[in-house]
């Protein structure tokens, strides 16, 4: 009679397990057909040359030795890492800066936070519509700007943006510094949380502002920038709807916006070389996988995490 509460309760448990299963079968379905079987598929057809008319043919890693001799490949990784360290940094400091400042105790705090948060709602394809607009060379609100400085100060005509290679992808690192709002209420939340009888300390102590900052302020929001650091670096290395849309997919002039993702994308949809294109998405992975770990395996010596050990 001992086992019979023993059975009764490992049918129960069985019943309950067959019931959670049921209820998360739909979920776990979904990612296996929509993602799991993709990522492998796509892991199998980099050995390949598929162009999805005709049936994959095994190559081995034909692909991937192609990739040495790829010029494109090349071109498209510099300008990926030209965009990155650039628009990251560069990101991180008006966000720091903007968030700082939203944290003072003014009137209308709602309002501007408001204000400098939009950008990063409004939907990609519409934002890169309004600054083809803003960085017209003839017409643009920006050289409209720019033209009687340019003028006065005898530096001719302003920069012709996306007509001129050298202006390119300056004109796409502005745009992205325009979308860091995320960053900034992420920074602003941390810095909220900065114990404000440090600072007082710090004063009284008669440490100045900028000393205050560093080493108070820095160190207890390092962990929220650690956070916006690696998300802006992975975003830019998937750089690819406003440079699609802002060149017509084109990636111009002179290839001075070709970047990874559209780089991949036209080799898949418009050469249609798919197997090509899965090998060139996995070394993204793989190059993105190891520089996100190397940025955590060194963050120890920067980072601070309040009450924890390191």
């Amino acid at each position: 009679m001992q086992g019979a509460p023993v059975r009764i309760t490992s049918a129960l448990g069985s019943r309950q397990l067959a019931w959670g299963l049921a209820f998360c079968a739909p979920v776990i379905i979904g990612l296996v057909v929509f993602m799991a079987y993709p990522i492998l598929a796509s892991l199998a057809y980099s050995f390949t040359r598929y162009s999805v008319m005709k049936p994959p043919v095994w190559v081995g890693a034909a692909n991937y030795g192609y990739l040495v001799h790829d010029k494109l490949f090349w071109k498209s990784l510099a300008n990926t890492a030209c965009l990155a360290a650039l628009s990251v940094p560069l990101g991180i400091i008006v966000a720091l800066g903007l968030a700082m400042l939203l944290n003072l105790k003014v009137r209308g705090q709602a309002l501007y936070r408001t204000f400098f948060f939009v950008p990063t709602i409004v939907p990609l394809v519409a934002g890169s519509v309004l600054w083809i607009w803003l960085f017209n060379p003839q017409n643009g609100a920006i050289n409209a700007f720019l033209r009687p400085i340019f003028a006065r100060l005898g530096l001719g005509e302003p920069p012709g943006w996306f007509a001129d290679p050298a202006w390119a992808k300056p004109a796409i690192v502005l745009w992205s510094i325009w979308g860091v709002g995320g960053a900034m209420m992420i920074v602003l939340a941390a810095l909220q949380d900065v114990p404000k009888e440090l600072l007082e300390a710090a004063e009284v102590d008669g440490a100045r502002p900028w000393h205050r900052i560093r080493h108070v302020t820095l160190p207890f929001i390092s962990p929220q920038i650690l956070f916006v650091f690696i998300m802006g670096l992975i975003g830019a290395f998937q750089f690819f709807t406003p440079a699609y849309v802002m060149t017509n997919g084109t990636g111009g002039p002179v290839d001075s916006t070709l970047f990874y993702s559209l780089y991949l994308f036209n080799v898949a949809f418009a050469d249609f070389k798919m197997g090509y294109a899965c090998a060139l998405a996995w070394i993204l992975f793989l190059f993105i996988l190891g520089l996100t770990a190397l940025i955590f395996k060194t963050s120890a010596r920067y980072v601070y995490y309040a009450g924890e050990k390191r």
